[in-house]
């Protein structure tokens, strides 16, 4: 990292017509770095941030915590002191640190304790907060449980909503940037309950998830945790997980694709703007107005949601995710390393070299399930025809052509597999599969007739009429005889 005046240098030399190479033989600076600097738009100080480690009294604050929140029901004269805090936590709970931790802790508290009744907060435009709440979805016609992911805003008391599987770091940044882009901003302040989602909290110190720090940096967004029992702080986005589970998620919702019910219940949010304030009397869309001036611009690039991992497949090829969802990759990665694309909807099976091989609807919940994608077989099946008939892939076959290759010799059902293979590596399952039917319809499989119609299903359609094309009135008119017609 270089000083400011080494930066500002390299700045005063590329104002002058240096090229970076010419300013990297006179500062010695790499020209990678020459780069970032000049293309760095914000110097801006950030403020030092005082590090808080863990104390052995961590897992007691809880507990000390109830002793206070007890103490106000008493007489002051009643209350606990430090040293008797102290003789508690030996006697009652096994406490072996010092008395002195006990005493800042406790003088700590004090310095902080404010009367929350009759409290009430005034907030400024823009920031946001952020809850999770629960509801019961018809997805594909089968009830669940979803959580669904609320961001509010105090000042005008508007809000948005998306629905997830799970409460996942994934969940919470990718409903996060599908507000952002539909709102045109993103708010410079947001506020959590807890780090649910987005880190992990131990004792008093928040320690964020590698995926939320990347997306909050990439946001440049700012962020503020409840302290300890205190949802009293953020009490608008509560609110707004109520309102919006008893109006816009009864009855009961259906949808098919869960991305597509996101994008409408983002549109839906727009009958508030109508609505007056509850205390303000003003209309919601217009106070919301002064959210969006507050608001910070959206970077350039768009945030990828996706937090990768290794992990070992089974010997079927499969691999493991929270202990009880499991997902194919491919066989012959049984007993390896497989990398993972993890997202808020759906996981990607992807290569060494982070070509994916297979998309799978991700899976939430505390029981059992098993994704397939059985065309991540066929070069295993290749070798092996006689597995045909009791494969996973033979399943997913369309009728007329699993009759056409059950019937077919060996050697003729591993060619029909060959290409099979080939045109999914290159099209996809669907269009292979759907090309190789419409060609075995005339009794004989070939790869040239499948590979053309297997192009045309995923470039145009293949009941898509061909265009008229240009008209060639003009040539006939030059180099034919008067009144002749073109042959």
């Amino acid at each position: 990292m270089l000083a400011m005046s080494q930066i500002n240098h390299i700045k005063d030399l590329s104002n002058c017509g240096y090229r970076i190479s010419e300013i990297s033989e006179k500062t010695g600076s790499d020209p990678k770095t020459i780069r970032k600097y000049l293309s760095q738009e914000d110097f801006s100080p950030e403020p030092p941030v005082v590090k808080q480690f863990p104390s052995k009294l961590d897992p007691f604050k809880p507990v000390i915590q109830e002793w206070l929140d007890e103490d106000k029901k008493h007489w002051r004269k009643q209350h606990h002191t430090a040293k008797r805090v102290y003789e508690r936590l030996k006697e009652e709970h096994g406490y072996d640190g010092s008395y002195s931790v006990v005493q800042r802790y406790l003088k700590q508290c004090r310095s902080q304790q404010v009367e929350k009744a009759n409290l009430e907060l005034v907030w400024d435009p823009g920031p946001g907060q952020v809850d999770f709440g629960e509801a019961d979805f018809y997805e594909e016609g089968k009830l669940s449980r979803k959580k669904y992911l609320t961001l509010s805003f105090p000042y005008s008391n508007n809000g948005y909503s998306q629905v997830f599987g799970g409460e996942t770091a994934e969940c919470v940044c990718q409903g996060l940037q599908d507000i952002f882009e539909y709102i045109g901003g993103v708010p410079p302040l947001l506020i959590f309950d807890n780090a649910t989602g987005v880190g992990r909290r131990v004792g008093d110190a928040v320690h964020e998830s590698e995926l939320f720090s990347r997306f909050r940096a990439h946001y440049h967004f700012r962020v503020r945790f409840c302290n300890p029992y205190s949802g009293w702080e953020k009490g608008n986005v509560e609110r707004k997980v109520d309102y919006n589970r008893s109006n816009l998620f009864v009855p009961v919702p259906h949808y098919t694709d869960i991305e597509k019910y996101n994008q409408k219940l983002l549109m839906w949010h727009e009958g508030k703007a109508g609505e007056l304030h509850y205390k303000k009397q003003l209309p919601i869309g217009e106070l919301f107005e002064e959210d969006r001036k507050a608001f910070l611009m959206l970077p350039p690039k768009r945030f990828q949601v996706c937090r990768y991992e290794w992990l070992k497949a089974d010997g079927y090829g499969k691999v493991c995710m929270d202990g009880k969802h499991f997902y194919s990759t491919r066989p012959e990665n049984a007993g390896k390393k497989v990398l993972l694309g993890i997202k808020a909807h759906t996981v990607d099976i992807l290569t060494d070299g982070g070509q994916v091989i297979t998309t799978h609807k991700r899976s939430f919940g505390d029981g059992r399930t098993d994704a397939s994608d059985y065309s991540t077989t066929l070069a295993v099946l290749m070798k092996n025809s006689g597995a045909w008939e009791n494969s996973g892939i033979r399943r997913d076959t369309p009728d007329a052509l699993r009759t056409y290759m059950d019937a077919q010799p060996k050697e003729k059902l591993k060619e029909c597999l060959r290409i099979m293979n080939e045109l999914t590596n290159q099209y996809g399952f669907q269009a292979a599969a759907s090309a190789m039917e419409m060609v075995s319809a005339r009794g004989n499989i070939n790869i040239c007739d499948a590979s053309v119609l297997a192009a045309r299903i995923t470039g145009y359609g293949i009941h898509t009429p061909p265009e008229t094309g240009p008209s060639l009135a003009v040539y006939d008119a030059a180099f034919l005889p008067e009144g002749g017609e073109a042959s």
